[in-house]
């Protein structure tokens, strides 16, 4: 079985090599938009915003998907051929496809990891196998400002011809998070410290906890991958216990299961825990939704907090 699958992603790679040859003059020539692929939902929100009504956006991953377990389809093999720019997050989040971005970078089409060209320095270092550091930079929303920033300077780096439109578009989207960024913390003042603590279904949210001042534990690890044990379920069982926490969160695209147990476990130590919410971690909301984009994201996920923890 492995042979087989190295054989298709051999395969899929031969694919995405010839059909990376440059187009940027006959799209140049034809007055077309830039054609963008971006891996999440969060990602395809962020090239939306700057790149506005002079790209087409096709996001692989869909709301509610989980990235650390999305594998490519032939399908996205297409979408990539005919991209202008792929935009992937990087840092392993896309765990299985990140040989793909890997070749694609060595044959002539314009990819990068925003992850990856974040100062290290504002990166949460990881001790899980696998992961130098924590990919979940969305949460932090002054990351997500230097992501805005990146993608904008490549976008323009590849159609200058409109630079002063992106330009315009990522100081606008700037604003917005800086309100967010501000709506944030004053939402969380309502909370006294002791009151401060995240429990999730996997650990999407130490962006979050280090930027807001938030003890953040979540149920598995940085990758949804690896399964929670017996002994996570009952260790943090013990935690919510000895620190009395009102509620814990699911999330939109991990199973609740795991999170469900943890609420028996704790009311088998005779302490009721409540289930505040479902919290998005690695996705967006739902389609046509205000939770669709980023900041409506985030704007959820602060008020469900807020609002069960206090």
């Amino acid at each position: 079985m492995k042979r087989i699958g190295l054989f298709i992603l051999s395969l899929m790679l031969i694919v995405l090599a010839a059909g990376c040859a440059d187009n940027k003059g006959d799209r140049e020539a034809k007055g077309q938009k830039l054609n963008i692929v971006a891996t999440t939902t969060m990602l395809r929100d962020l090239v939306s915003q700057i790149g506005g009504e002079k790209v087409n956006v096709v996001g692989l991953m869909g709301p509610g998907i989980d990235p650390h377990l999305y594998k490519a389809s032939a399908g996205d093999v297409t979408k990539m051929q005919e991209a202008d720019l792929i935009v992937y997050n990087g840092i392993h989040l896309e765990g299985k496809m990140g040989e793909i971005f890997k070749n694609l970078q060595g044959n002539n089409k314009e990819v990068i990891a925003v992850g990856e060209m974040i100062d290290k320095k504002k990166l949460i270092a990881s001790s899980d196998s696998g992961y130098s550091y924590d990919p979940h930079i969305w949460f932090d929303v002054k990351l997500w400002m230097d992501a805005a920033n990146i993608v904008a300077d490549k976008i323009m780096d590849i159609d200058a011809e409109n630079k002063d439109y992106y330009t315009a578009s990522r100081d606008s989207y700037l604003k917005e998070l800086e309100q967010l960024d501000g709506y944030v913390a004053e939402r969380i003042k309502e909370l006294d410290a002791q009151s401060r603590i995240l429990v999730t279904a996997h650990d999407a949210f130490n962006y979050f906890g280090h930027a807001y001042d938030f003890e953040v534990r979540g149920l598995q690890g940085i990758s949804t991958a690896a399964e929670a044990g017996t002994r996570d379920v009952s260790k943090l069982a013990d935690y919510i216990v000895e620190k009395q926490i009102k509620a814990i969160f699911v999330e939109s695209s991990v199973p609740a299961k795991n999170v469900e147990a943890l609420q028996e476990a704790v009311a088998a130590r005779g302490f009721q825990v409540s289930i505040g919410g479902e919290l998005f971690s690695d996705s967006t909301g739902t389609t046509g939704t205000e939770q669709e984009t980023l900041i409506g994201t985030v704007k959820h996920n602060i008020d469900t907090i807020v609002d069960a923890l206090k």
